[in-house]
């Protein structure tokens, strides 16, 4: 059985990354959908009735997920086709202004939670697999006000790179996707709502549905890092170039 898993499923930039992935991977005939409102994941079905959907209502965050993910993948042993990691979260804030529990949480869900259920997914994976983690363009320069956030991506971005790298040999690809901002739910979870962050006004925001079609894309053509537009390409590549010190003076939320 062939399987696509796919974490932060039940909103925005995850049902997009369902879509594309349906069209994009005929192959696939099952995806297990995580994430904790079972109830958006189990009205996901409907508009699928070709491919299989099997809602797994977990909770990330929760060291207990990681185990009941393995046992379901020890019961039925699948071939894991496609693992995206979208499962993530942000916060604008100046770090000593919000309590110790939030930015703790970003770093549970932005990197050990996709550490873990890569990990835990990999032995299921085989020639011509594709792990797609969600990073951002804050993962290229620090970022004020998105301190822990900014962070946790340049972990996702350090830790794609490297188990692509590792994972060659295998025909296992790893992709890191750098949108920009988006207009989904997270905005609003973030506190970046219009008129909370200049540079967030300022950014242009891309298209979801045109995000993770670009994402899907990518990682089947054997892509290490995938952005989207002549804006955030430019980005990227200068990025590598400037001195952070710089580059801070612009990002700063």
């Amino acid at each position: 059985m062939k399987i696509g898993i796919i974490t932060g499923a039940s909103a925005g930039l995850g049902i997009e990354l369902l879509r594309a992935a349906v069209k994009r991977c005929p192959d696939i005939d099952t995806y297990w959908l995580i994430a904790r409102r079972k109830d958006r994941l189990e009205a996901l079905k409907t508009e699928f009735p070709e491919k299989t959907l099997r809602a797994v209502p977990l909770d990330l965050t929760k060291e207990e997920s990681f185990n009941t993910l393995l046992d379901l993948l020890k019961a039925e042993k699948p071939e894991v086709k496609l693992l995206v990691n979208n499962a993530g979260m942000g916060k604008l804030c100046d770090f000593d202004t919000v309590d110790r529990e939030s930015q703790l949480t970003q770093i549970d869900l932005n990197c050990r939670a996709l550490t873990a259920v890569t990990h835990t997914c990999l032995p299921y994976m085989t020639k011509g697999s594709a792990v797609i983690n969600i990073s951002s363009i804050a993962s290229f320069a620090p970022t004020p006000r998105m301190t822990v956030y900014c962070s946790t991506k340049a972990y996702v971005q350090s830790f794609s790179r490297a188990l692509r790298e590792e994972l060659k040999p295998k025909g296992i690809n790893v992709l890191a996707v750098c949108p920009g901002p988006m207009d989904t739910e997270f905005l609003g979870v973030a506190g970046c709502e219009k008129g909370k962050s200049r540079t967030f006004d300022m950014l242009p925001h891309q298209n979801p549905t045109k995000m993770a079609d670009t994402a899907v894309r990518d990682a089947l053509r054997g892509k290490s890092v995938s952005t989207m537009g002549p804006f955030y390409n430019f980005y990227r590549i200068l990025a590598h170039i400037l001195p952070k010190c710089i580059l801070m003076k612009f990002t700063r939320c």
